[in-house]
């Protein structure tokens, strides 16, 4: 089925959206807003064609609606939550970000997504200035960044972002860039990158180096090709670097079957999935 939403739907707590077995889309209106909740999963969604809505009434909740100002038009946009599991979802073409993380979330991991055919893919931080985002702490691991992206995957402020394992095979202006002193540990990921040579670092600071070269960006263990790079700075060690130990970085050189099964499963009902 396509849902087309009129407008944006607003999660619960403790909910999950879980599409397996099905073949869901939304698309071509509002899309999804987990707005000041916690423990969230969205499993499984073709998300795409989002548009900006708002300036009407919009139900929050099974008991409450009420004014909503204009929405972005991001796929999925996290918005002072924790706890955020995105796992498994298809993601192209939104009129903002395909998914955006901001005003002090934290605790999210986004996994086996496949994204596709968008400009600014992920923001994960509000603005320079906004310092409640140093506690945001986000995983970004086994997904897919294919064909047609041309940059944020991620782009970063203030936190502390481990990106692990992941397949970069399109960009046309970086994949990874930052502002604000943020943490970027980058582990067994491959970084394929295109033909412009104009375009071949891995990294990109939306800042002069004299103000950078203490952020603690590192490089472990990625594979680079056709020419792409990436840019240490920081010292690339200390407490800030342990956060996620939780998940171990698996060799660069099988990223291409950690990520084969990117993005929304093709399901059978009563089968594993």
């Amino acid at each position: 089925m396509v849902i087309k939403l009129k407008q944006e739907l607003i999660m619960n707590s403790f909910k999950t959206i879980d599409a397996r077995g099905t073949n869901v889309h939304i698309a071509n209106g509002a899309c999804i807003t987990i707005q000041y909740v916690t423990n969230v999963i969205i499993h499984g969604l073709n998300i795409h064609d989002c548009k900006p809505t708002g300036n009407a009434m919009v139900r929050s909740s099974p008991s409450h609606y009420g004014w909503r100002t204009m929405a972005d038009g991001d796929g999925i946009s996290i918005f002072g939550s924790s706890h955020i599991w995105v796992d498994h979802n298809s993601l192209s073409n939104c009129a903002d970000g395909l998914i955006d993380a901001i005003m002090g979330s934290t605790a999210i991991t986004i996994s086996n997504n496949f994204f596709t055919h968008h400009n600014e893919v992920m923001l994960l931080g509000h603005s320079d200035t906004y310092a409640r985002d140093k506690i945001m702490q986000v995983t970004i691991a086994y997904n897919h960044f294919g064909e047609g992206l041309v940059q944020r995957m991620p782009r970063c402020r203030h936190g502390y972002f481990h990106v692990v394992n992941n397949d970069y095979t399109h960009w046309e202006m970086y994949a990874i860039g930052g502002s604000a002193d943020p943490t970027i540990n980058s582990q067994g990921n491959r970084y394929l990158a295109p033909v412009n040579p104009n375009a071949k670092e891995v990294t990109h600071r939306v800042i002069t180096q004299g103000r950078w070269r203490h952020w603690n960006w590192r490089s472990e263990g990625d594979l680079m090709l056709n020419g792409a790079f990436f840019t240490p700075s920081g010292t690339g060690a200390g407490a800030n670097y342990a956060r996620a130990s939780s998940l171990s970085a698996k060799p660069s050189s099988i990223v291409s079957s950690l990520t084969s099964g990117s993005g929304a499963l093709v399901c059978r009902r009563g089968s594993q999935c």
